[in-house]
């Protein structure tokens, strides 16, 4: 037995251990349930995350929602994407821009406002399997939202819906109920470069 072939019978021995390790693992889930996924941290990418998700749920034939709590009409390249699937996503931009634009509590208060209403009416529409809440996060650190009222509104929605939420400095609470929260970390950003938003990578 040459030594390429004694390192093949090894490999293979070692993948079947491993196949049979990890065929249990999945054996073993047995739960199917709506999840609450939270993308939050300092790094770029928790909306772009959430849109690829939008992207899966579509290919399986679903319905998807999405609410944007702090963009507003400016266009961008996933909006004009996903919103040709037609009636099969429900896009609804109704922010009035980052809070330092505005400049003004009380009417980012109500957009946030408007925005939570339109967010509960998709949660409730059955024919939705999947709802983005992109941003959400920003209008909780604001303190735009009652917290308890959105954590009661995740914690009594209707049975196998997917909320995704997205946005830094998600609130502990919202971490503490979620299914699963994933962390953006910044390693590296091309702003610090000097580097502009460019259409096709910010928006």
């Amino acid at each position: 037995m040459t030594d390429e072939t004694d390192e093949a019978t090894r490999h293979r021995a070692k993948m079947a251990k491993r196949k049979a390790v990890q065929d249990a693992e999945v054996a073993s889930k047995t739960i199917e349930k709506g999840l609450v996924i939270v993308n939050t941290g300092p790094g770029k990418g928790k909306s772009t995350a959430a849109f690829g998700l939008i992207l899966r749920a579509l290919g399986h034939g679903w319905r998807v929602g999405v609410v944007q709590f702090i963009k507003g009409a400016w266009s961008t390249g996933e909006r004009e994407a996903l919103t040709a699937f037609g009636d099969r996503i429900s896009w609804h931009s109704m922010g009035e821009g980052f809070t330092w634009e505005t400049q003004d509590k009380a009417r980012d208060i109500a957009a946030a406002e408007r925005a939570f209403a339109k967010a509960r009416e998709l949660m409730a529409d059955e024919t939705i399997g999947l709802v983005v809440l992109d941003e959400l996060n920003i209008a909780l650190r604001y303190d735009y939202l009652p917290l308890a009222e959105v954590l009661a509104a995740l914690r009594t929605r209707r049975e196998g819906l997917h909320v995704v939420i997205t946005g830094r400095n998600a609130k502990p609470e919202l971490i503490e109920m979620a299914d699963l929260v994933t962390e953006m970390a910044l390693v590296k950003h091309h702003f610090a470069q000097g580097v502009k938003a460019q259409a096709g990578i910010e928006f």
